[in-house]
């Protein structure tokens, strides 16, 4: 018999689609795992309902759990919306070291739409706080463009959500 434990790290081998340097199980959008004698239940809330990656997210998670040799059953979770604290730890520091800055906690909080402009924010290549805002809309709507006058390198910074 599969166990839970067995089902988390199948999935936490999946890559998102988007940014393939952090798992979906570090991205935090794998709610729940149910695991029954021949069947296992994934619910999973995307990072928005409109992602155009939710079918490649929910065949893979399928595809994972069926080479365990199990039914797989993956639901989409939509009466509650994702936000970037579900992040885990070890998935922030995955984006940090891609050049990505992770976002900030809301529940320590998080910057507001108008503090996005502020210099508060640390490059994840150097770390100086020296940074300016580039493009409030980045690659998608959930990303920020900024420039580290410092180092001089841009980088995404993550909104928090």
């Amino acid at each position: 018999m599969v166990t839970e434990q067995q089902v988390w790290d199948a999935l936490a081998e999946i890559p998102d689609p988007e940014i393939p340097v952090i798992s979906l199980v570090d991205l935090g959008v794998i709610r729940s795992v149910d695991v029954s004698r021949d069947q296992v239940r994934v619910e999973f809330t995307p990072t928005f309902l409109g992602c155009p990656a939710l079918e490649v997210m929910r065949d893979a998670m399928a595809e994972r759990i069926a080479a365990l040799g199990v039914q797989p059953d993956v639901q989409v979770i939509s009466d509650d919306s994702w936000s970037t604290d579900r992040i885990t730890p070890a998935g922030r520091e995955k984006l940090r070291a891609s050049g990505f800055a992770p976002p900030a906690l809301r529940e320590l909080g998080g910057p507001k739409l108008v503090q996005l402009q502020s210099n508060a924010f640390r490059c994840p290549y150097c770390g100086s706080q020296d940074t300016a805002l580039e493009n409030i809309f980045g690659p998608t709507p959930c990303r920020s463009v900024r420039y580290c006058r410092s180092c001089r390198q841009p980088f995404e910074q993550f909104k928090t959500i």
